[in-house]
């Protein structure tokens, strides 16, 4: 499994601890590169288009709360961006949503939290059933 890794400014800090703990996974780093301020758009979308393409399995994004690159990544069909804050949350967005991109927040989650979450994400599976029924409904909508 390829997992890509993005974060703006807000959340560059915990991207880098991500990629240290999880440095035996095989992630892909799209960025930011630095503390200096960037629009957390261009980085969603980068991460749409690499997990729409391929050329990952799954996405981690990251802002200074979550909630802009959750909007910025579920405005791309196909995705399903899930923000996450514990968890019990990251698991039912695997089991429940099929979520392919977990997004957190840099200035509002505590390290060890979010690494707990990923963890369980990446050991739960998709449910499928009445859940992808209510999954096949979201892909009709435009």
């Amino acid at each position: 499994m390829r997992i890509a890794i993005a974060a703006d400014h807000g959340g560059f800090a915990l991207k880098n601890k991500i990629m240290e703990h999880f440095k035996n996974l095989n992630l892909l780093d799209l960025g930011t590169d630095s503390a200096d301020s960037v629009d957390y758009p261009d980085f969603a979308k980068k991460m749409a288009y690499t997990i729409l393409s391929g050329a990952a399995d799954l996405g981690i994004l990251i802002c200074g709360t979550g909630i802009g690159m959750s909007i910025a990544a579920n405005r791309y069909h196909g995705i399903r961006a899930a923000l996450v804050y514990n968890r019990e949350v990251a698991k039912l967005a695997k089991q429940h949503n099929n979520a392919n991109i977990l997004v957190f927040g840099g200035r509002t989650m505590d390290e060890k939290e979010v690494i707990s979450s990923i963890e369980a994400f990446l050991n739960s599976d998709f449910e499928g059933n009445r859940h992808q029924r209510r999954l096949d409904k979201i892909e009709q909508t435009e």
